[in-house]
């Protein structure tokens, strides 16, 4: 039996795809937004679903021995978020708390942390630097870096455990994000309603318009990582997920318009005043630590994934995986 928190989101619910595509079934799903509200699970072998606070009481019952690891996707992903006291309970409190619950009944436990954790950048984007030595943007960042200190300093922790910091995931079943959701999925449906794409100008000397960059990686390479993780037990910490190759703006919206069948129209937009001092510049995930722990690359380049998700899932009136 697997848990998986978040799992009524966007990468909880690619997650349990991917589980099953691999031949896991017996799933509890959990999440805080009920199937009746938002259904990301249809078409999908789960056990069971509980709602946030009903998973403690679930580890406490004796159905709780069969569990034999914990995927935590669960939390509040909205980087915008400013309220603290809501994200210390979502993303910090609640993690620590199944931190705790793994380490005593020792099972596996893959949390998600965030490539916000980085800050601006200018200490870099290695999993291998000292958490501690990170500053991030906004709260959300904050609540990320946190656990992640936490967690490192635990003296007692589950057997096999990991906390991954994705960079810029994309794909399906992203389609409920609205603001948060991806340039990818953005660009798609601007383009198919206006014909051209609305692009952030730079205001640093050292990027043109468009050339502003960031790691970005297709949900099935995350959905598939996690289940290596829990499979194949490298050492336990934090790992970075991205492609550790660097792409522009401009790249991933020439992608879009190409796998449309449509010719390149951007428009330049002046960035909120609100975005500016909280913009990164350049995100690019360091996969050393991962490629020494014998595990797989990216499979899905930029443009192999923007068609995918352009042709077999957008353009199907955003079809679930």
């Amino acid at each position: 039996m697997i848990i998986v928190t978040g799992a009524n989101g966007f990468i909880g619910s690619a997650l349990i795809w991917e589980l099953n595509q691999r031949g896991y079934s017996h799933i509890i799903a959990v999440d805080t937004v009920p199937l009746s509200q938002r259904n990301l699970l249809q078409n999908k072998a789960y056990s069971e679903f509980l709602l946030k606070d009903q998973l403690w009481e679930f580890l406490k019952s004796p159905q709780a021995h069969e569990v034999a690891g914990v995927f935590h996707m669960g939390a509040c992903s909205t980087t915008t978020e400013r309220n603290w006291e809501f994200l210390k309970e979502n993303n910090l409190e609640y993690s620590q708390k199944l931190f705790q619950w793994c380490t005593k009944e020792q099972k596996p436990l893959i949390y998600a942390s965030s490539a916000a954790t980085y800050g601006d950048g200018k200490k870099g984007f290695d999993d291998e630097s000292s958490s501690f030595d990170f500053e991030p943007l906004n709260l959300y960042g904050k609540s990320k870096i946190l656990m992640d200190q936490w967690a490192l300093e635990q003296t007692q922790c589950p057997h096999d455990w990991y906390g991954v910091r994705f960079f810029n995931v994309f794909g399906p079943n992203e389609y409920h994000k609205n603001d948060q959701s991806s340039v990818a999925f953005k660009a798609y449906h601007q383009i198919q309603k206006t014909g051209s794409l609305g692009l952030f100008k730079s205001y640093h000397p050292d990027f043109k318009d468009g050339e502003q960059k960031r790691d970005f990686i297709y949900v099935k390479d995350v959905t598939s990582w996690m289940i290596d993780l829990y499979e194949k037990k490298p050492k336990s910490g934090i790992y970075n997920m991205g492609t550790g190759k660097a792409r522009s703006w401009l790249d991933l919206a020439k992608a879009v318009f190409k796998s449309m069948n449509k010719e390149v129209q951007i428009q330049w937009l002046e960035m909120p005043p609100e975005l500016k001092d909280q913009y990164q510049y350049f995100t690019e995930a360091k996969m050393q630590k991962w490629q020494a722990q014998g595990l797989d690359e990216s499979q899905w380049p930029l443009e192999k994934a923007v068609d995918d998700y352009v042709q077999n899932y957008l353009q199907k009136n955003n079809a679930l995986l």
